[in-house]
C-alpha cells in the first residue's frame, strides 16, 4: 500500500498492533504486514520513531529484555493507549463508513 494511503493511520496501526500483548519493533512490523496480508510493509525508519513518539505521548511505554542473547525494546499499550487507540477505532470506522458510502453512490 502506498505510503500516503498511511498518513494519519499509522499510529492507530501500531496501537493495535501491540494491543494483545506486548512486542518488540520488528514483531510488530511483522505484524503489520501478516495482519494486512502484505499491504503493509513499513520500514524500521518508520515504525521506530513512531513507537518512540507514541512513548512519549504515554501511550506506549517499554522496556529493554533479553532473547537470544541480544537485548531488545518491548512494547506495550498503556491504560491512555488503550483509551486512545479506542476513540482512534471509532473514527476510523467512522470515516471508512463515510467513504464506502460515497463510493457505493448512498445517501
Amino acid at each position: 500500500m502506498k505510503g500516503e494511503a498511511l498518513k494519519g493511520h499509522l499510529d492507530l496501526l501500531l496501537l493495535a498492533a501491540v494491543r494483545a500483548r506486548p512486542a518488540h519493533g520488528y514483531a510488530i512490523i511483522e505484524n503489520l504486514r501478516l495482519r494486512s496480508g502484505g499491504n503493509f510493509e513499513l520500514p524500521e525508519g518508520t515504525v521506530y520513531p513512531a513507537l518512540h513518539r507514541l512513548e512519549r505521548a504515554g501511550l506506549l511505554r517499554s522496556r529493554w529484555s533479553e532473547a537470544s542473547g541480544r537485548r531488545r525494546r518491548t512494547y506495550e499499550v498503556t491504560e491512555k493507549g488503550l483509551t486512545e487507540l479506542r476513540a482512534r477505532e471509532r473514527d476510523w470506522r467512522g470515516f471508512s463508513r463515510a467513504v464506502e458510502d460515497v463510493l457505493e453512490g448512498a445517501t
